[in-house]
């Protein structure tokens, strides 16, 4: 089975989604969107560990100059895939903590710290705040 296969089916599981074509519609919205949040390292480091069909989707957008918060990642999401917030959460969540499993805590802790807070429970992570 290629890695894409294995991203496409632990997407599907995590997701519980019905078929292939729904998995994959999810991670592409979820990738092209992510990939217009990172820059830098990180967003290379991402796309070396993606599977080719997978990078060239995440890779096709350009980032913005700034990350948008994690509520408005899961809007856009939701525009994408046409679907509700509630919804768009599930989707973005299967697909942030599958890509999780592929890149490794190590890799997976660099790209949070990239992005705002907030998005650390989108990847199945705990968002834990330092007392000041």
């Amino acid at each position: 089975m290629t890695r894409y296969r294995l991203l496409l089916q632990q997407v599907r599981t995590l997701g519980r989604y019905t078929c292939d074509e729904e998995a994959e519609r999810v991670l592409a919205a979820v990738l092209a969107v992510l990939g217009s949040q990172l820059t830098g390292e990180a967003r290379c480091d991402l796309a070396a560990a993606l599977p080719e069909r997978a990078r060239a989707v995440f890779a096709a957008k350009i980032p913005l100059p700034e990350p948008v918060d994690a509520p408005a990642f899961v809007e856009a999401v939701a525009r994408a895939l046409n679907t509700s917030l509630n919804a768009a959460r599930w989707d973005v969540s299967s697909v942030l903590a599958a890509l999780t499993s592929l890149a490794g805590d190590h890799l997976t802790d660099r790209l949070l710290a990239d992005l705002p807070r907030g998005y650390a429970l989108l990847f199945g992570r705990a968002d834990l705040t330092i007392a000041a």
